[in-house]
């Protein structure tokens, strides 16, 4: 079956990678001048198999408050709010209750967990390279409160096999030693030790390359200008190279499928949430991270990532807008210097970076079917793109080839949104 993919992320060159695998002519289509240069090229780096948590929760409206009030707030909102601004936050808040944490938690390790034993699959496959490590995550927290929250995940978190330990700060130090500069300020932390570290940019140009010997066909620097449809299937993708056809067509856009989604009347609610990174030269290994740790009360994950640490956070809700935010510089190096001040070379070369995460209020991705026949959906990741990679391709490969998904579809395809019951005739 010819299958067309549109978008090269993460998402797309992986779906395409067991498209291919199960023996599909699959063709790549993607606007950059190569895979992974947008959401996927600079995030934190971790793949968070335990901790995978909804953006929105019970105490975020009190939290937005609280950050607001403090001036130094990891959720950052555009003062000049747009429609699709305003509605994205309604519908986040919506999901602000403990029913819907509990739901989309459960939704998203389903995903994850499946994820997990995908990218295994991978690693088997062939020899690949990512800087990986297999060390597990922390969770970092500065008081008892922040523990006894997290304590109520955990009950989730059994329900999916995840192991995790809630450690006191000794326990921090032992597989984190460079905390030791804020031992005597931290109340403890949870360890995902099944959680692994690696770069996405390189994990997805290795998959490129394996893609390439399998017979995929990438065409790089093409704009997709719009889909058409007939008899409710989708006949042709219309890009600036020319048209293309296939049998069978996937959307994994990012934060911009719904750009060309909204053309044939899917109306994803997906929104554009701007996150940064920073990423700095290790200067000595006992005072760096070892793998992950994420600052629960400032939202700032930190990595390990080979000889480089990369730091990532902030929340940003202003649309399409590239600017590298002076306050989100700052806030990723007061992350770093808080807990690792002697881990990293001075240097003015920050390699300072911003990518818009394609965010849906529940933060549950959209993988599946769509009205049309022939169109599938493997977007709507957030920040947990490089975490689901693995198995939303794989999940996305299984239903286009027909076979049984190996996971429930429930909650996780787009017939959880009230417009998936129209029919494509209703489409405007």
């Amino acid at each position: 079956m010819k299958v067309l993919v549109l978008g090269a992320g993460v998402i797309g060159t992986t779906s395409a990678y067991f498209l291919a695998k199960q023996g599909h002519d699959v063709t790549v289509i993607d606007r950059q001048e190569s895979v992974a240069m947008e959401a996927s090229h600079a995030n934190a780096g971790c793949l968070s198999y335990g901790f995978t948590s909804p953006l929105a929760s019970p105490g975020l409206p009190f939290n937005i408050l609280k950050w607001a009030l403090s001036g130094r707030s990891p959720l950052v909102v555009n003062p000049n709010m747009s429609i699709e601004t305003i509605k994205f936050m309604y519908r986040l808040y919506k999901n602000c209750n403990s029913k819907s944490y509990e739901v989309n938690k459960s939704r998203m390790l389903r995903i994850a967990n499946y994820s997990q034993k995908a990218l295994l699959q991978i690693e088997a496959d062939f020899d690949i390279n990512y800087v990986q490590r297999k060390q597990g995550s922390l969770q970092l927290f500065w008081d008892s409160k922040e523990i006894d929250k997290a304590k109520k995940d955990i009950s989730i978190l059994e329900k999916f096999n995840i192991k995790s330990e809630l450690l006191d700060p000794e326990g921090c130090l032992k597989i984190e030693p460079g905390l030791r500069y804020v031992k005597n300020q931290i109340a403890g932390g949870i360890q995902f030790t099944d959680d692994f570290t690696g770069n996405c940019y390189l994990f997805s140009n290795e998959i490129y390359k394996k893609c390439l010997e399998m017979g995929v066909n990438f065409e790089f620097k093409t704009e997709i200008n719009a889909i058409e449809t007939h008899n409710n299937a989708v006949s042709a993708v219309l890009t600036s190279k020319g048209e293309f056809k296939a049998d069978c067509y996937s959307v994994s856009l990012g934060s911009h499928s719904n750009n060309i989604l909204s053309q044939i009347g899917i109306q994803t609610p997906i929104y554009p949430v701007k996150g940064y990174s920073i990423t700095l030269p290790v200067l000595a290994d006992k005072d760096a991270p070892q793998s992950t740790i994420m600052d629960e009360r400032n939202k700032i994950a930190i990595t390990r990532l080979g000889d480089t640490i990369r730091v990532a956070g902030i929340a940003h809700l202003t649309d399409f807008n590239k600017e590298l935010r002076a306050k989100s510089l700052e806030s990723l190096k007061q992350g770093i210097d808080r807990l690792f001040p002697n881990s990293y070379e001075q240097t003015n070369d920050l390699n300072f970076w911003t990518g818009f995460r394609p965010s849906t209020p529940d933060s549950t991705p959209i993988i599946g079917p769509t009205p049309y026949s022939n169109l599938y959906l493997n977007t709507g990741h957030g920040t947990l793109g490089w975490t689901m990679s693995a198995g939303s391709g794989k999940l996305l490969a299984n239903l286009i080839s027909g076979s049984e998904p190996e996971i429930s579809l429930e909650g996780i395809d787009m017939s959880r949104y009230s417009f998936a019951n129209r029919t494509p005739q209703n489409y405007g």
